[in-house]
């Protein structure tokens, strides 16, 4: 028997709980491993709470990102074995899989073998954060050297990672914050610009780093009202990607600045990679590419114990932490 977290009902963190299961062996193209580290996402907070696009169903198991041990392999499965230090990456419905737990079966598809130079806190924490940010900005944004890209809600794992990948590519990281506490985390994350939007007019500041241009690409997990005004600070033929909802307001569509600029809206997940063998073997790829490089490497914002899981949900949605949140096993 092993614990294993779940939830019984929708709600605030206090609807996680410990459940004694025994999960048994891995099915064919499975993989069972001992979990060392989790890895917190926003879309684990929401699927409690009812709010993710994918609804839940009862009792639910919970969690995409995990580091561990493998401790057997299913029929069919090669280039794996037990013994292996690996992470899994976010490619399955939590309705399926979830990785909140001292052991979890995941399919081997989505299971990877540790990069050398990582711990395994930090490689609990590397591929939702990654995956998305190359997504959004070299699948979708086609980012090049010299072009200036708006990254809203920095301060996020996904924010830090998109910062990361920016520099990597050369171009210029426009990092946006709402307050002044975390600016200066931000440009030591690498940001070439902070923007606090409580306190400065992000397209005004935009067209003044940008020599009125504005920028080329934007990615943003917001949405709600403030779309309209990152949209407004693209400068022409510019591409705007949100891929969350963290602003549950309506979002309006700025169909004349989209008319005034060409402008390109296109909504980011990261299935349009996991569900794709060849997009997601690229992603991989790349994201490796830049954590041998040294690139990439995740900040850890803080770390909880796994009998704290609840406190560490309650963490993430406090929007305090800078970078990502892991949970030890």
């Amino acid at each position: 028997m092993s614990r294993i977290v779940r939830f019984h009902r929708l709600g605030d963190p206090e609807v996680l709980q410990f459940d004694e299961l025994e999960l048994g062996a891995p099915g064919p193209g499975e993989v069972r491993m001992r979990v060392r580290a989790l890895g917190l996402n926003r879309a684990e907070s929401m699927f409690r709470r009812g709010t993710y696009p994918e609804v839940a169903v009862l009792p639910a198991k919970l969690g995409y990102e995990a580091a561990g041990e493998v401790e057997a392999v299913g029929e069919g499965v090669t280039g794996l074995a037990p013994g292996d230090i690996v992470s899994t990456i976010p490619a399955f419905s939590m309705n399926q899989y979830g990785v909140y737990g001292e052991v979890a079966i995941v399919p081997a598809y989505a299971v990877v073998k540790h990069p050398a130079s990582l711990s395994l806190a930090e490689a609990a924490s590397i591929w939702m954060q990654y995956l998305t940010a190359y997504g959004a900005m070299v699948e979708y944004g086609h980012l090049k050297a010299g072009e200036a890209v708006i990254i809203t809600a920095a301060s996020s794992s996904v924010g830090i990672a998109a910062i990361q990948l920016a520099n990597r590519l050369g171009a210029i990281a426009i990092a946006t914050t709402r307050t002044a506490a975390k600016r200066e985390a931000l440009l030591a994350a690498g940001a070439t610009h902070v923007i606090v939007t409580d306190e400065q007019d992000l397209v005004a500041e935009v067209m003044r780093i940008t020599d009125g241009k504005g920028a080329q690409l934007a990615v943003d997990p917001i949405a709600g009202p403030g779309l309209e005004t990152v949209a407004a600070a693209l400068g022409p033929n510019g591409i705007l990607v949100p891929y969350g909802v963290l602003d549950d307001r309506p979002t309006p569509y700025p169909l004349l600045t989209a008319l005034t600029t060409n402008l390109t809206i296109r909504a980011f997940t990261l299935p349009f990679l996991t569900s794709d063998p060849l997009r997601m073997e690229q992603g991989k790829q790349f994201v490796l590419d830049g954590i041998a490089s040294g690139h990439f490497k995740p900040i850890i914002a803080r770390t909880f114990t796994f009998e704290e899981i609840a406190d560490a949900h309650r963490y993430l949605e406090s929007n305090q932490q800078i970078g990502k949140i892991v949970v030890t096993v």
